[in-house]
This record gives structure tokens, C-alpha cells and sequence, in this order.
């Protein structure tokens, strides 16, 4: 990597000593698809085309990885993993990426854990310096959460030891540079939680604000925590409320920390309090659209 970089994965508020509740950060398959249809239709992904040039006989490593994205979403994985495979080999990150996403989750092939991270540092080493604004951006981000997430825990039976300074370095780039969310959430937690840096709640704060903003339901479900309960930091009971009301409506089935701290607030929330935060919640979603 160009740039002293790693990445992230996000870590739920704990909520009582040794309990933790982690939550693998994934782009999802909607997400996958409809980024496919806009490469496919602008070619987009170009930005992440390898470097061996094609010749008239063989696909260039783009069209390879179209293929095989297309295999994919048709539900033909075997096909897509020869034609993901090709492209990746002629360095095309969006195909690395995708291999990445499938080992790591044992999607239509065998879990493994090194591989998924040997595919993910491919794109954190290539793609670094590329402008935060593109399509592909998204994905680079994702690659350096991943490789935090690995950093963090370290990966059994293999060279890669838990390394908690190089999770941190990976989260603070992907959060500063990408300004990718679930990146800034997962630096604030090691913040609060003083994780291979000093502990800092005001730091901390500030990343969990900047993901909260951009909709990472984590970081809202902590800081909501944190601002109704005044823990570290002044109380604001109806914008604590706010942040954990709108933390519970985006929260899925793996996300019962998250409901549990809501439904704590709303038993110790006055009426007016609630009033408030119901406020703050309709003024938050208008403003975004």
C-alpha cells in the first residue's frame, strides 16, 4: 500500500463485561448488482481493469469480470468463480473483491479465511490512491474494513496474528480517506475502548457522529447510547433517543443489542423526552430525502 493504511469491521456496543457482538461488514448482494448494471452500462469498472492487455481471441480482464459477475446473479457460482478467478489474476479489483467477499463468507465456495485476505490486501496494495468519489471507491473501502476486521482478531492456524495497531491504521485510513462509515465507526470504538491508542471519548464521539450522519446504525445505536445516558459525555436525552430510534428501524435480525438498548431508553424516557426525539427523527429523515 502506498499509504500507512488497514481495515475495519464493525464491533456492537458491549453491553455488559466479555460480551461483545460482532457483525461481519459485507456490501450487499443488492448493492453488488446494481453496480454491476452501472459498469455494464458505463463502464465504471474500468477504473479497476488489470494490466494485461487482451488480445482479439481472449477476453480482456473486464469482460471477465462481467461474466462472471453475471454468472453470479444468475446463481451459476461455479461458472462465476473460473471467470472471477481469471480476471483477478490480471489484476482486476472488483473481481479480487468479489473473491474476497465469496471465501471469506463460503458463498458457492470453500471458507477460507486467507485467501478472502490475501484478495483484500491484492486491492488495499493496487488501489489505495484512488479518488474517494468514484464508483469503485466503495469498494476499496470495504477491502481495507475487511483486512481490519482480520487484523483485529488475526486469522487461527495461519501467519496472521490478531494486531491491533495495524487494525487501527487500516480503520483510519478507510474512515479519513474514504470516509467510509463502518471504518470511522469501528476507530471510534477502539477509541472508547482504548484499543492500541489512549482512550479518548471526545474522539471517540466524533467518528460515531460522523458515521451516525451517514446512516451506519452501530455508530447511531452507541452514540445514542452514550448521549441518552450522559455516559463520557453531556446528557441529550432526545438526540441520544433520536440516534437509537433511528439505530432500532434500520437494525436486522443479528442486531438484538441494538433493540435492547432502544427499548431500555424508551422505559426510562419521559414523555416529553420521547416527544422530542419523535421530532428529531421526522427533521433528520426530511432532511435526507
Amino acid at each position: 500500500m502506498s499509504r500507512s493504511a488497514a481495515p475495519v469491521s464493525p464491533r456492537p456496543f458491549r453491553l455488559s463485561p466479555g460480551s461483545s457482538f460482532r457483525n461481519a461488514v459485507r456490501v450487499s448482494h443488492a448493492l453488488f448488482a446494481a453496480t454491476l448494471a452501472l459498469t455494464c452500462a458505463c463502464g465504471a469498472a474500468r477504473a479497476f481493469e488489470g494490466a494485461g492487455s487482451a488480445s482479439k481471441s481472449e477476453p480482456s480482464p473486464f469482460e471477465q469480470f462481467q461474466t462472471g459477475a453475471r454468472a453470479y446473479i444468475a446463481g451459476d457460482k461455479a461458472s462465476a468463480l473460473t471467470s472471477l478467478i481469471d480476471a483477478a489474476k490480471r489484476g482486476h479489483a472488483m473481481a479480487q473483491w468479489k473473491l474476497g467477499r465469496m471465501y471469506a463468507e463460503g458463498d458457492g465456495v470453500d471458507r477460507d479465511q486467507v485467501k478472502a485476505f490475501d484478495y483484500f490486501s491484492q486491492i488495499a496494495n493496487a488501489h489505495a490512491d484512488d479518488a474517494p468519489d468514484t464508483v469503485q471507491a466503495r469498494f476499496v473501502a470495504n477491502a481495507f474494513v475487511a483486512l481490519g476486521n482480520y487484523y483485529l482478531d488475526g486469522i487461527p492456524d495461519s501467519p496472521i496474528g490478531p494486531d491491533a495497531t495495524r487494525a487501527r491504521e487500516m480503520f483510519s485510513y478507510a474512515a479519513s480517506y474514504f470516509g467510509d462509515p463502518d471504518a470511522q465507526y469501528n476507530l471510534a470504538r477502539m477509541y472508547l475502548d482504548g484499543q492500541s491508542v489512549k482512550k479518548d471519548v471526545r474522539q471517540a464521539a466524533r467518528w460515531l457522529g460522523l458515521a451516525a450522519n451517514k446512516g451506519q446504525r452501530e455508530a447511531q445505536a452507541v452514540l445514542g447510547h452514550m448521549l441518552f445516558n450522559g455516559a463520557e459525555v453531556p446528557r441529550q436525552a432526545a438526540r441520544g433517543l433520536m440516534w437509537l430510534t433511528l439505530a432500532r428501524e434500520a437494525a436486522s435480525d443479528a442486531d438484538a443489542w441494538i433493540v435492547q438498548l432502544y427499548d431500555e431508553a424508551m422505559t426510562k424516557a419521559s414523555s416529553d423526552e420521547r416527544a422530542a426525539a419523535a421530532n428529531f427523527v421526522t427533521a433528520w429523515s426530511s432532511d435526507r430525502g
